[in-house]
């Protein structure tokens, strides 16, 4: 068998092994948001009907602010943990599938510079100048795909923490929203 066949067999069977792996984390991080998903639906369902059982006591409306106000804190705080949640789960697939990536281009470059090397061997003579312009060409391109990614990363990482900080400002927001409606509903109780 030529070589030629076989690596034209071996690049096929790699490129699969890549769909493989990507359907594979791209499936593992839907499960998680599944998985996510029901045990949020299940503590809803357990939260309502305990809520419900509350309501019915509610006798004023006293009772019915007091209520609401408890309500509101660990709402906002199960809304913060869920979105939580969902951003770590879509973070770790994002990277999971970035390092997949990466090391499809990483094995993309060598077998370029592989044939590169063998067009060399092969090379008429007088082409010296052409085979060094296309490894120029080559190593240019190399390096500008790894400032590329590199910037890519940085931004990521950027964004990751201004997102968090948006979070944080989010749930300290929620958190003295909760504080009013609680002092407002002890001001109306003592008047």
């Amino acid at each position: 068998m030529s070589a030629i066949p076989q690596q034209v067999l071996n690049s096929q069977k790699a490129a699969i092994d890549s769909l493989v792996a990507f359907q594979g984390t791209v499936f593992t991080g839907f499960e998680k948001l599944v998985d996510l998903n029901l045990k949020v639906i299940k503590a809803t369902l357990d939260e309502v009907s305990q809520t419900s059982q509350k309501v019915s006591s509610v006798k004023d409306a006293q009772d019915a602010a007091a209520l609401t106000q408890s309500l509101v804190q660990p709402g906002a705080e199960k809304a913060m943990a869920y979105s939580k949640h969902v951003y770590d789960i879509v973070s770790a697939v994002q990277a999971d599938l970035s390092k997949l990536s990466e090391s499809h281009v990483a094995e993309g470059q060598k077998h370029v510079n592989d044939a590169i090397e063998q067009f060399t061997k092969n090379a008429p003579a007088g082409s010296e100048s052409a085979v060094a312009m296309l490894k120029s060409s080559l190593a240019q391109a190399s390096s500008a795909y790894d400032s590329l990614t590199k910037a890519a990363k940085q931004a990521a990482e950027v964004a990751e923490k201004n997102l968090s900080a948006a979070a944080n400002a989010s749930f300290k927001a929620a958190g003295d929203a909760a504080e009013v409606v609680k002092s407002t509903t002890r001001g109306r109780r003592t008047a």
